[in-house]
């Protein structure tokens, strides 16, 4: 087992990993040493920790868990904007028109999803209906959902900006499936477009617009939302990324801490996203 090729690829999907550890050179020096302190044996141990620490999992989901997952929030999507673009409260057409693309790509993520599992073997993926989901998140929403534009907006902005930060944090544990892993990561940059796109709709298409809205996150602010979905966007103020500082002045640039924390988004553990989604599952 070469600890160092395998840090390297996992440092390839995830450039962060070394900010939930110790500075990158110090976790090479400790592995340097691991032939002098540990029996061959007790090395995937060891490696298996580390991964806990930068992850916070007491242990790694395997391919089929994580593509169940996903393929469980891929239908609260695509059930949502089903409903969503069949509705007539949009005020524009080109509104109508986005819903309507967005849901067939949600489409598509799902059949790729269950035919990715079923190629796995085993049980079937699991099937989901409109009945799986409560569209009033747990009565916070009441019927406005799909009754108020603004609203519907929100849901959809909220929905996608968690997409993203989802796939990202479940990457890790596809590396071992290299197709799987090319696919879900072009589902990831697809779900950072609709996010872009639907942030430029709440502050484009929407009756009173929210002002100055960017297409990416900045800082940890919500964009608007209500402070229910807070947990959308903590921890996304990080600024350092590989163990480096973005915020200072690089080559006669200053870049700020707005700016810093633009440039990437930050991964969201299983449990994280289940706390956010929970609420509109039945």
């Amino acid at each position: 087992m070469n600890i160092f090729n395998i840090l390297k690829e996992v440092e390839k999907v995830d450039p962060e990993i070394f900010d939930r550890l110790d500075p990158r050179r110090a976790v090479f020096k400790h592995f340097g040493g691991f032939g002098k302190k540990l029996a061959a044996a007790a090395i995937p141990v060891a490696f298996g920790s580390m991964l806990n620490k930068a992850y916070g999992q007491t242990s790694s989901p395997s391919v089929r868990e994580v593509l169940e997952f996903a393929l469980l929030l891929e239908n609260l999507e695509y059930h949502f904007y089903l409903k969503a673009a069949a509705t007539n409260i949009f005020p524009a057409p080109a509104g109508k028109t986005a819903f309507g693309v967005i849901r067939d790509h949600e489409k598509a993520h799902v059949d790729f999803l269950r035919t990715a599992i079923s190629g796995l073997g085993g049980a079937a993926p699991t099937t989901y209906t409109d009945a799986n989901f409560d569209w009033t998140a747990d009565g916070l929403l009441g019927n406005a959902t799909f009754t108020d534009y603004p609203t519907m907006l929100a849901v959809a902005q909220a929905f996608e900006d968690t997409g993203v930060r989802a796939y990202k944090g479940a990457a890790p544990a596809l590396i071992t499936n290299d197709t799987v892993l090319q696919a879900a990561l072009q589902i990831h940059s697809v779900e950072a477009r609709h996010a872009a796109h639907l942030r430029r709709m709440r502050r484009d298409m929407m009756p009173n617009g929210v002002a100055n809205l960017k297409p990416w996150i900045t800082m940890k602010d919500r964009g608007g939302l209500p402070a229910a979905f807070q947990g959308i966007y903590d921890g996304e103020e990080a600024t350092t990324q590989a163990s480096v500082n973005l915020v200072g002045t690089f080559n006669g640039i200053a870049i700020d801490a707005n700016a810093a924390s633009e440039a990437f988004d930050e991964p969201l553990t299983v449990a994280q996203v289940n706390a956010i989604v929970a609420p509109f599952i039945a």
